[in-house]
């Protein structure tokens, strides 16, 4: 795919932003004032508020949304606590605004290297895809991407539903085959940058996690080592055998001194009914509730195994 090509594709939204994560930049703050030196990685600025040192609030719409029960739940296992943000509990302001109170990711690393991907092969609630209406306006946002994506029906249509429409998002990403994609990164000194959604062959995405990683050996043994140990965490935990796991993301940040990684945003999580189990590797058909949270896991795992493996001038994919 030429930069030209690559460039106009990752100038239509593609998909919904990622979790919020706000990057803190380290300088001095009053305790009553909002911290200097905020910027938005990826998703809704609004969602996040800066509070305390160490500490962010997210919104939550009530006390009982299905990402403050998630929270609650993961912080009662002890090891599957490790592995997300820490979890403070909630809080509703005098303005009657509700909030979790979360901690902060990047507290404690200065000028840090981040890169936030989103985990699974469908990153939707199969709630929102269930209605089979055709859509005019979903049709013109795909042949604006490819103009040959649609079926001669579809054509003939003008129109594809909703489910049509996703699904032919997560393939032009990694998505629906790795069962993961990089949604943003920031490099040391440098702004985020956004929109890496189409990013999706295993050369497009070992280039751009070599240059994340700058051929620091030993962030990336320390990266694979957290990242397995999450696996596994994730494979004995009772919530992750108990909840579809859509939408999260692994959020990673590094500096000079530390390495951080975690899994964040349970704002579509859902229990599973009863009835219902899933391993999160198995294929997605409607109604299993598989996700492929795991599979995307097992994948991600061998990307950074790969990375730093080849290191010629003709690896620079993304010009950052």
């Amino acid at each position: 795919m030429s930069l030209l090509k690559f460039l106009a594709i990752n100038a239509l939204e593609l998909s919904a932003p990622a979790t919020p994560v706000l990057l803190q930049q380290q300088q001095q703050q009053n305790n009553n004032q909002k911290p200097t030196g905020w910027l938005q990685l990826s998703g809704h600025p609004e969602s996040i508020v800066p509070c305390a040192s160490g500490v962010v609030r997210k919104r939550v719409a009530s006390f009982s949304d299905y990402e403050v029960l998630a929270y609650q739940q993961l912080s009662q296992e002890s090891l599957t606590s490790k592995i997300v943000p820490e979890f403070y509990g909630n809080i509703q302001l005098e303005s009657g605004e509700m909030f979790i109170e979360l901690q902060d990711l990047l507290k404690g690393f200065k000028d840090p290297c981040v890169m936030d991907i989103k985990m699974g092969c469908r990153t939707f609630l199969e709630s929102e895809v269930s209605n089979k209406t055709l859509r005019p306006d979903l049709y013109q946002k795909m042949i604006k991407v490819d103009v040959n994506a649609p079926t001669t029906e579809e054509h003939e249509q003008q129109a594809i539903t909703k489910l049509r429409y996703m699904l032919f998002r997560e393939a032009m990403s990694s998505s629906q085959n790795k069962g993961f994609r990089i949604e943003a990164i920031r490099l040391k000194g440098k702004p985020p940058m956004k929109d890496l959604k189409t990013v999706r062959t295993s050369e497009q995405i070992s280039q751009t996690i070599d240059q994340f990683l700058n051929s620091k050996k030993s962030v990336q043994k320390d990266l694979i080592c957290r990242l397995k140990h999450m696996r596994t965490v994730m494979e004995k935990s009772k919530f992750f055998q108990t909840h579809e796991i859509v939408g999260s993301s692994i959020f990673i940040v590094y500096d000079d001194v530390k390495v951080g990684c975690w899994l964040i945003d349970f704002a579509k999580s859902r229990p599973l009914p009863d009835n219902v189990k899933v391993n999160h590797r198995d294929e997605w058909i409607p109604g299993n509730r598989e996700e492929g949270l795991l599979k995307g896991m097992d994948e991600l795992i061998h990307a950074f195994e790969s990375a730093n493996q080849k290191q010629t001038t003709s690896r620079k994919f993304l010009q950052i």
